[in-house]
């Protein structure tokens, strides 16, 4: 499983030759922008974890070029089925087996509303099994109870956690979250991206290693495999 961070909460999933773009939000990002050529993408699958702009900016031009299929809550995946694309509906705790692997839809705190204002679901996260690989992609939220279910049924190999606080957790909260997803690697994600969401990466960095865990910062276009 290769994992390519693409800038904010987007990220590149290969999964055994299969595609996953995460939350797209790439023309509109001032760090990505330049970096990352959005008609390069051709995903086979985009997952999206709620409906805020810089989530889902880029997810129907590129899904109508790439004739990629869009998961997400019932309300998103209705959105972009009015709008001629192929979407597979999921909720919280729902499974479903994909070619590539299995997916479940997770609890997540934070709000959804599409960019003009109409209701965009519940917001969630994704826990993807493929490849004889785990990761939790746990998209916006809040530090949440419901997390420490998540190792009751799987064992993570990779956490994808924001880490740049005002609309997410922070650092200290994101450490947290690990414990309770019992996963010490982690790939930090939704920082930097505004003014609102800077960070110290040295910082962060040494705060994960005084707690015995792995944080990676990627540069934009870095992967990493599992």
């Amino acid at each position: 499983m290769k994992i390519t961070f693409l800038g904010h909460n987007t990220i590149l999933i290969d999964v055994s030759g299969t595609q996953i773009l995460v939350d797209p939000f790439i023309s509109g990002n001032p760090l990505s922008k330049d970096k990352v050529d959005v008609n390069s993408l051709n995903p086979d699958y985009i997952l999206l974890t709620h409906a805020h702009q810089d989530h889902i900016l880029d997810a129907e031009q590129i899904a109508k070029r790439s004739d990629s299929k869009i998961v997400s809550n019932f309300e998103i995946a209705t959105h972009y089925q009015n709008l001629g694309i192929e979407s597979h509906p999921m909720n919280h705790g729902g499974n479903w087996n994909f070619d590539f692997g299995n997916v479940k839809y997770v609890n997540a705190i934070h709000t959804s509303s599409f960019p003009d204002g109409s209701y965009g679901g519940q917001p969630g996260g994704f826990v993807i099994e493929g490849e004889h690989k785990n990761i939790y992609i746990a998209g916006d939220t809040a530090l949440t109870m419901d997390m420490k279910l998540i190792p009751l049924s799987t064992k993570l190999d990779l956490a994808i956690l924001p880490i740049g606080d005002n609309f997410t957790m922070g650092i200290d909260d994101a450490i947290i979250a690990s414990n309770f997803v019992q996963c010490d690697k982690v790939l930090g994600v939704h920082y930097d991206t505004f003014g609102y969401i800077e960070i110290d990466h040295e910082e962060a960095k040494r705060k994960f290693y005084n707690a015995e865990k792995d944080l990676m910062l990627l540069e934009i276009g870095e992967s990493i495999e599992l």
